[in-house]
């Protein structure tokens, strides 16, 4: 009887916690996240410039993503709707039960499973889409009601430019069998990428059977000692990564694996014999190959020294993120603009999402705005991550690493 007791006031106290978390991350602040006109934008290897070329006339601010001053409006639109594309994942509530455990959320406790989830579906993105792909809804998910100042620009923009290649038009219009080859091709294309966008975010679903969701992640961090509710550090979340991974028996996946620095240390040998193992097996191919480096940028603070360190990570295109945060707050850095970096958080607790459904909804999977920090405040402890196509990517990211 007394055990039976025990059991039941865990259980009572587990759902009120998750009760707790669930009012305490339902809800978040509109704050306003300003971007100077001065300075370029680095969003995983690529760069935006804001500045506004009419130096009288000057824009409204925008709630969300906003741009002092002046702007080029054009940049601003796709900086918003590449970031928008990235994969945001969050705290969810009321999923399948975790099994060994009765909890139904991660609210307050699973922020660096999440941004270890965004970081490997950004490198999943590069490796099936490319960093060319932007989400084709990802400017709609705001409230249509208020239609930007900045497509209202962009339409202007857009017109005077189309006036000045009218005079060209004539010489370089398709024939009508073109036309449908384009506009057949075009249409192919979008199919295929529309799949490979939903199928991502599938693998990442809050259920038993997603491949990366949080509940196969939680059972390959048994294995480290960790559980659900436990809080998990970069070190060890890049690990689970990799074991995810390398458990994946889907035949999209057999082209990828991952590897995790020892000690802050990539040994080109260890990286190119995970990526030639294919060759062996009959696959022409190389893998393309995840690269997580766990490393500590200072002490109990991070050392301002490493700022440029990480701003040179973050500007090359094989960069997909770094797991990091304020301590005990786990973010996804994706960019940075002078000492600030662009961050997406998982710290808002969404409802569950049945990606298991056909045609399931994709809005809440996709950030709307970005948010900015002080380097100064970022915590020391952070995981690294590249993505290689084959050997040949590899190598150069090495020596563009090494420089």
């Amino acid at each position: 009887m007394e055990a039976t007791g025990t059991d039941e006031v865990d259980k009572l106290k587990t759902k009120f916690i998750s009760a707790w978390n669930n009012m305490k991350y339902s809800w978040v602040l509109k704050t306003k996240t300003y971007f100077s006109r001065n300075s370029p934008v680095l969003l995983l290897g690529k760069c935006y410039h804001f500045k506004y070329e009419d130096e009288n006339k000057l824009l409204p601010a925008r709630s969300g993503c906003t741009i002092e001053d002046h702007v080029i409006a054009g940049n601003v639109e796709e900086f918003r709707k590449d970031f928008i594309s990235r994969i945001w994942l969050t705290y969810r509530e009321e999923f399948p039960q975790i099994e060994g455990s009765a909890l139904t959320t991660d609210c307050g406790w699973g922020c660096t499973l999440r941004t270890g989830q965004m970081l490997l579906a950004q490198g999943l993105v590069l490796h099936f889409l490319g960093r060319a792909w932007t989400w084709p809804d990802a400017l709609n998910i705001e409230n249509s009601d208020s239609e930007s100042w900045t497509s209202n620009t962009v339409k202007k923009f857009t017109a005077s430019f189309e006036a000045s290649l009218s005079g060209e038009r004539e010489l370089k219009t398709p024939t009508v069998s073109q036309k449908k080859t384009i506009r057949r091709y075009s249409v192919d294309h979008e199919m295929r990428n529309e799949i490979y966008h939903r199928k991502i975010i599938s693998w990442f679903g809050d259920s038993p059977l997603a491949l990366f969701g949080l509940h196969q992640l939680i059972e390959y961090g048994k294995k480290s000692g960790k559980k659900a509710g436990d809080w998990y550090g970069p070190a060890v979340v890049a690990h689970i990564l990799r074991k995810a991974v390398e458990e994946a028996r889907h035949p999209d996946l057999q082209g990828i694996t991952i590897y995790v620095a020892q000690d802050c240390t990539v040994y080109s040998s260890d990286v190119i014999d995970k990526q030639c193992t294919s060759m062996a097996s009959g696959n022409i191919d190389d893998k393309a190959v995840i690269i997580l480096i766990p490393v500590r940028l200072g002490g109990e603070r991070t050392n301002t020294d490493y700022l440029d360190f990480v701003k040179g990570v973050l500007s090359l295109e094989y960069c997909v993120g770094i797991i990091g945060g304020k301590p005990k707050q786990s973010y996804y850095f994706a960019g940075f603009q002078d000492d600030s970096l662009i961050y997406m958080d998982p710290h808002y607790c969404q409802s569950f999402v049945d990606v298991s459904i056909k045609d399931f909804p994709l809005e809440t999977f996709h950030c709307p705005s970005p948010k900015k920090m002080s380097f100064r405040k970022m915590d020391p402890s952070c995981t690294i991550g590249f993505y290689c196509r084959n050997v040949q990517d590899f190598k150069r990211a090495s020596e563009e690493i090494t420089k």
